[in-house]
């Protein structure tokens, strides 16, 4: 089931399955700012990455003697969401634990994807609540592609993403082959200046960074006034992807809370980095901001 947000600046729709965004629009210009889900690139909009982000080791991990399997991003991109509550300019969305996901991710849960017209901001709230009388193991992230208009006058390597506040992150390096990451191999990154969208820039697979504190990653052009600001206040990293060698017109911006095992994991889900533990019934929220510009 598809659903519809709108204010007097942007018209958004959200699709039940995966509580995904498919479409952000702007009222004024019919500016489309999200990628459309081009099958033969990369076939989804806005994923949210739930239980892990990224990808495991051999896709499995183990829990209290026992081993499980889960595919990259985990399952809640793919599954059917309810409606929580609606408003004509916010929504939230709930998935929770049933006999399917038990099987393969053996923690109760609730999931609440919030998303909450302000102006021109689009601010997405994540909840994940633990139900239960044992503590539960769990990564989120927030996955949004957005388009990168070009035409006759402007190129997608007019285009530049940049970080503020202005300074050095760690870059984490992700294997494309394996999909896992090598912490060992970390290094610091010239995030003080623009990053230019070559179109071998993601030759490697994602550029995942380490952050601290609150991070605005900037996606925009001196040729236009079309840009986009992804906000995150307290995510510890932040990937920004696009599909190659089946390169487009679209960039992701995506706040994470955890990561894909390195390549030394031993697959335990308790020592997994930048695992989030929660408490019996304790809550863990997120929030992210998306500025839309045209």
């Amino acid at each position: 089931m598809e659903y519809e947000i709108k204010n007097q600046f942007l018209n958004v729709k959200i699709n039940s399955r995966g509580a995904e965004l498919t479409s952000v629009k702007s009222v004024n210009s019919d500016t489309e700012f999200l990628w459309q889900a081009d099958p033969e690139v990369w076939n989804r909009h806005a994923p949210i990455l739930f239980p892990i982000v990224g990808r495991l080791k051999n896709d499995t991990y183990q829990y209290q003697g026992k081993s499980y399997q889960l595919s990259q991003h985990g399952f809640a991109r793919d599954k059917e969401f309810k409606l929580l509550s609606q408003e004509s300019d916010a929504i939230s969305l709930v998935l929770r634990d049933d006999e399917a996901s038990l099987k393969e991710y053996p923690f109760h849960f609730e999931l609440v994807i919030t998303y909450r017209l302000l102006n021109n901001l689009l601010i997405e709230n994540l909840s994940v609540k633990n139900p239960a009388n044992e503590e539960m193991f769990f990564s989120i992230g927030c996955h949004p592609g957005f388009n990168v208009p070009v035409n006759n006058q402007i190129k997608k390597s007019n285009y530049y993403l940049q970080m503020l506040p202005s300074k050095d992150h760690i870059r984490i390096p992700l294997n494309k082959e394996t999909g896992l990451h090598d912490g060992a191999k970390r290094t610091i990154a010239a995030t003080d200046t623009p990053i230019e969208l070559t179109d071998d820039l993601f030759k490697h697979d994602a550029l995942i960074f380490q952050l601290k504190g609150e991070t605005k990653v900037s996606l925009r052009s001196e040729k236009t006034s079309y840009h986009v600001n992804v906000t995150t206040e307290d995510s510890p990293f932040i990937g920004v992807w696009s599909q190659y060698p089946k390169t487009a017109d679209y960039v992701c911006i995506e706040p994470w809370w955890g990561l894909c095992d390195d390549v030394n994991a031993d697959g335990d889900i308790s020592k997994k980095r930048g695992i989030i533990k929660l408490g019996p019934n304790e809550e863990w929220t997120g929030k992210i901001t998306i500025a839309l510009h045209d």
